[in-house]
């Protein structure tokens, strides 16, 4: 009686299992997963912002599939105080970045066609392209001390039904950036095979270094067909608040048909709600006090890790550029399975295994740096304890 687009049915693993059977029973828990800065302590100018969402205006309904000019402007404006000029005309409003992706793969692909999007990464894209009747052909990254697109494969991925390349940038959860010698060759294959890439930069505004050779976005990408996503949700700190974008840029031809076409689709759902666009402008432009929050904690977090993780440790912290997690590669001694409950069961603390993000190989365990400090230092405490017995 129900589609076959997604199966619903899948059992619980053990880890989530476990986790709500201890929470369940009273048992406390030191989360080191948390990944939502509105539950995670960070201060928001809450007036502000209630302010910002009051506005009259938002009760007059004026649908406009693109979102309304302000709003555009107000994205615009985001990319130019980066230093990345971005015309509004080329900026069109999503719910959500992952409704840009539905979005996307409606313009982009026929049921059946297929795109390739990296491993390791966040354990999304599969129900989103499910959703839309598309296949999600996943293509590696490889650590040598840094993350990279191991090219070879993706080459070796394309097929007839190929139809677009997906890069995060930076990746969740490796938080390695896209270089300018990647963007050249991602290009390069795009052009040649006449692909389409997706840049999902969600994290770009979280860097821990500067790097000359780093690529932030690729919203002025221009010969080939680019879609660069993002939203408030990390750039302002504010998943709740729910207002994703996408740049479109490439051959000019091209660019004014996907426009026009995203817009027909836009126009279908009407997703984004006035007061939010209203807003828009505003929100983005306290974004700094945010900001600054989370990278305070993130680089506190990320010290904690390091040092109980040094030279003599049997775990090391995996080169992290940016983003809110880190990767911890452990020894083999266990499963990456085993580990997690093994720390939830002795030391009440939970992290989450590689393969929750597609980890070709194990064990790596993967830890929040969002997470609040007190718990995170607790946390990995108990954690160093665990590799001394």
């Amino acid at each position: 009686m129900f589609s076959s687009r997604l199966d619903a049915s899948s059992e619980i693993n053990r880890i989530t299992r476990r986790w709500r059977e201890l929470r369940a029973a009273g048992s406390p828990i030191l989360d080191l997963t948390e990944a939502n800065p509105t539950r995670a302590g960070i201060q928001y100018p809450t007036g502000e912002i209630a302010r910002l969402l009051s506005d009259p205006r938002s009760l007059t309904y004026e649908p406009q599939p693109a979102g309304l000019p302000e709003a555009r402007e107000g994205v615009a404006t985001y990319y130019a105080d980066r230093g990345e000029p971005v015309d509004p005309a080329r900026v069109l409003l999503t719910a959500s970045t992952s409704e840009g992706y539905a979005y996307l793969f409606k313009l982009l692909a026929n049921p059946g066609d297929e795109v390739l999007v990296p491993r390791p990464s966040y354990p999304l894209f599969e129900f989103l392209a499910e959703l839309e009747s598309v296949q999600v052909v996943q293509y590696p990254l490889v650590y040598d001390g840094a993350w990279k697109i191991d090219f070879d494969a993706l080459r070796d991925a394309i097929t007839p039904r190929t139809r677009a390349i997906v890069v995060v940038n930076p990746n969740n959860p490796t938080g390695s950036f896209l270089k300018q010698e990647e963007h050249e060759e991602l290009v390069r294959i795009c052009r040649d095979r006449g692909l389409a890439i997706v840049s999902d930069e969600v994290f770009s505004d979280y860097a821990r270094h500067d790097d000359p050779r780093r690529v932030r976005t690729l919203s002025s990408t221009s010969e080939v067909l680019t879609f660069s996503l993002s939203g408030l949700s990390k750039v302002a700190g504010l998943p709740q608040i729910k207002l994703g974008w996408m740049v479109i840029n490439g051959p000019v031809a091209l660019r004014r048909e996907a426009i026009e076409r995203l817009e027909f689709i836009a126009d279908t759902y009407l997703s984004v709600s006035t007061p939010v666009q209203w807003a828009a402008a505003g929100l983005l432009a306290f974004r700094s006090g945010i900001q600054s929050q989370i990278e305070t904690r993130v680089r506190r977090n990320l010290a904690v890790l390091y040092k109980a993780f040094g030279p003599e440790s049997p775990n090391r912290v995996l080169n992290v550029e940016g983003g809110w997690y880190a990767i911890v590669q452990v020894p083999r001694v266990r499963s990456e399975e085993e580990w997690v409950l093994a720390l939830l069961d002795n030391h009440g603390v939970l992290v989450q295994p590689g393969f929750f993000f597609d980890f070709e190989t194990e064990a790596f365990l993967i830890v929040s740096l969002l997470t609040p400090e007190d718990v995170f230092a607790d946390g990995i405490g108990r954690w160093a304890t665990l590799n001394e017995r």
